[in-house]
């Protein structure tokens, strides 16, 4: 057990090492822990109670409320705050859902081949095909606008990437020579997948993680924006919803707009760039470019 820590830990101190020397990789890690220390202090870090009314409908910007109020005269700064919590739970959940039916999928169809693979991925390239934006509005108008649906929602049309990806690896790994020797002393299908085809499949799923999160962050801001998120949370896509129903762009309300735009846009920019760094490390052909 101690020699198995030892690996571990010399694993993480080498992963770390090379980590560190990607400055992307820095910037997108220390955006993203910026973030996560928003969402864990927002209860401490909001001036206000996010969902009640503390100010009079559309205030501009003052010393009492730094980025003004919405039309229920909620502070804007305190729902952009506390939105980072909704936000990310809602990114981290919907794609950690998304990357494990994809992997599952993936590790069974590219092991066991045939009819099991062709019947997967036919499955996987309809749902390719589909357009995901109008089946998420059709799925969220069926099952109901809350933060589970909606997660669950991203999740079910989010694992396709993540599936090809592990199929394809899959495919690769199960003709190496220690596959063959597992099968030679007796293991069975199951022991061969969970023991040495899936940690070696990991390190892949773990960098497609990254960007998966990116996309349910997206695709719950598009939902909110469109009306087809939950009112009872303010994500930021709920207060760029309400900002549109208050028309802010059209009357200039621009502390409406920009800043949940920009928590958006700089959070996506750190997974993108967490996930490059991760690319390079991980695929020893572009750490050697």
């Amino acid at each position: 057990m101690s020699m198995r820590f030892y690996g571990l830990k010399k694993r993480i101190s080498s992963f770390w090492r090379l980590y560190r020397e990607s400055k992307l990789g820095i910037f997108g890690l220390s955006v993203i822990l910026f973030y996560v220390a928003l969402a864990v202090l927002a209860p401490y870090l909001c001036p206000y109670n996010p969902f009640r009314h503390v100010g009079k409908p559309l205030e501009t910007p003052s010393s009492q409320h730094p980025l003004g109020t919405d039309q229920l005269g909620r502070d804007i700064l305190s729902r952009l705050i506390y939105g980072t919590r909704v936000s990310l739970l809602i990114g981290l959940s919907a794609s950690m859902m998304a990357v494990f039916i994809g992997t599952v999928i993936g590790l069974v169809s590219g092991y066991f081949g045939g009819v099991i693979d062709h019947i997967l991925m036919r499955i996987t390239d309809l749902f390719i095909q589909l357009p995901s934006l109008p089946l998420m509005l059709i799925f969220v108008a069926i099952l109901g606008k809350s933060m589970f649906n909606i997660i669950l929602v991203i999740a079910i049309l989010g694992w396709t990437s993540t599936a090809r990806m592990v199929r394809s690896q899959t495919l690769s790994l199960k003709e190496r020579p220690f596959i063959e020797a597992a099968r030679a002393i007796g293991s069975s299908d199951l022991h061969i997948l969970v023991k040495h085809i899936a940690p070696n499949v990991v390190p892949l799923v773990f960098a497609n993680a990254t960007i998966a999160v990116v996309d349910a962050i997206l695709s719950e801001s598009f939902l909110s924006f469109l009306g087809f998120g939950d009112p009872r949370t303010p994500s930021w896509g709920m207060i760029l919803y309400y900002a549109r129903k208050a028309g802010a762009m059209m009357n200039g309300l621009w502390w409406f707009v920009i800043p949940p735009g920009i928590c958006i846009m700089t959070l996506a920019l750190g997974f993108a760039c967490m996930n490059y760094s991760l690319d390079q490390i991980l695929n020893p052909r572009l750490r050697r470019r």
